[in-house]
């Protein structure tokens, strides 16, 4: 290390995990190096403002002013880092297979600036085996002193944005590495600004623990989704029976219906664990049969709203809330754009409306004008909800707020 305590960090990618991630470690005296290809992001960075609702300006602006972080698209500076930390997407492609390309390009931008003694840690969500079968090799492959110097571990991010009872100090950081010298020294690195540190056997087992956790909610998730039309049917609010099940205190874990599931976690993870067991020649039909629940629930939804409203064909229709969950303005793998997708298929026009969003996809936003019906897919504060219902919109509400309301559905 450069100091006794304390030395560089470089975390490349600088999103809702990288971020937070720096502000943490800058916060226990660590100095941080941000690097990013974004110039935007670093202009921004550099100039004290966040981009991520976890991360205050005058947070930005302390770590800065303190001389511990400075954001980089320089990659040639993590030659001064001793620790090295992966912070890339890892999502999956139209197909439903891992995308791994950022990860990749990540790992062949620091390669040949990784001096020896340096910990590499990748933070990134995959499948079990990523450090050893696909970082390894390519540091070899683009490091003129291949990888005996080097030191590698796994560290799954466990971020989730807005949560304001589970920050990144207080959940429980799951650490491995290929060899006791890595497996120490990453456990030092996460105390130093988390309250746990757990360290298991291998960087496979925290690979595999970040999709076992993921998977269980996407599964779970489709467990309730897919009990929704039989409620229906019975005549049974679902969510009092969800709350009424939930009041048992051992062996239940609540979860709601939706319409569908969103963010970088839920619907990617699982998709990663099934990839990599198929190509083990392994088949998980719970996994993928909870896949496939879910992503059926925007058709599901759309087909409620047509039923609840009756549009005429060509109606302008209002989708409220879209990202993927309240309070915060990320919009990854939201279920909102599925159903606006299916509401064209049907041959509607969609428009969104979110006042945490700037923008989503090529979407027209909502500005008042007439429409034949509404979704709200995200109970996000500052929706024109009342504004829709005094005109007399009928609305369908996946979030289960608008209880009671006259001309709201619940789903």
């Amino acid at each position: 290390m450069s100091d006794s305590a304390r030395g560089i960090v470089a975390i490349v990618g600088q999103g809702y995990v990288g971020l937070p991630l720096a502000m943490a470690a800058a916060s226990s005296g660590w100095k941080i190096l941000g690097i990013d290809h974004s110039e935007e992001r670093i202009l921004s960075l550099n100039s004290g403002k966040s981009h991520i609702e976890d991360v205050k300006d005058t947070q930005l602006q302390e770590a800065i002013k303190s001389g511990r972080y400075i954001a980089s698209g320089d990659f040639e500076q993590i030659s001064s880092a001793d620790i090295c930390i992966l912070c890339v997407p890892t999502p999956v492609d139209p197909a439903g297979k891992p995308d791994t390309s950022y990860l990749e390009r990540a790992v062949i931008s620091v390669s040949p600036h990784l001096i020896g003694g340096t910990l590499l840690i990748n933070e990134s969500t995959s499948y079990p085996g990523t450090v050893r079968e696909l970082i390894m090799p390519l540091v070899d492959k683009h490091r003129g002193e291949g990888v005996e110097s080097l030191l590698f571990s796994s560290s799954p991010e466990r971020v989730d944005p807005g949560n304001s009872l589970w920050s990144l100090k207080s959940t429980p950081r799951l650490v491995s590495g290929i060899d006791e010298e890595s497996k120490a020294l990453v456990v030092n690195f996460y105390r130093s600004f988390c309250d746990e540190v757990i360290l298991v056997s291998s960087p496979e087992v925290a690979e595999m623990a970040k999709l076992l956790e993921n998977t269980f909610r996407q599964v779970n998730i489709a467990l309730v989704n897919q009990l929704l039309p039989l409620s229906r049917k019975l005549g049974i609010d679902l969510r009092e029976v969800i709350e009424a099940a939930g009041s048992k205190p051992y062996g239940y874990m609540k979860f709601f219906p939706g319409a569908g599931v969103g963010g970088h976690c839920i619907p990617v993870d699982p998709l990663y664990l099934l990839w990599k067991a198929r190509d083990l020649g392994v088949d998980l039909p719970f996994v993928a049969n909870a896949d496939q629940v879910n992503a059926a629930m925007p058709k599901y939804v759309v087909q409620r709203l047509i039923d609840l409203a009756k549009p005429e064909s060509g109606s302008l229709i209002a989708v409220l809330g879209v990202s993927y969950k309240p309070g915060v303005s990320d919009t990854r793998e939201s279920p909102a754009e599925d159903v606006m997708n299916e509401l064209i298929s049907k041959g509607f026009k969609p428009l969104w409306s979110d006042p945490l969003v700037k923008s989503f996809h090529d979407f027209e936003q909502y500005k008042g004008q007439k429409v034949s019906g509404a979704i709200l897919v995200t109970s996000q504060a500052g929706l024109p909800i009342s504004d829709l219902i005094d005109s007399g919109v009928k609305m369908l509400d996946c979030t289960g707020t608008l209880k009671g309301i006259s001309l709201v559905e619940q789903l």
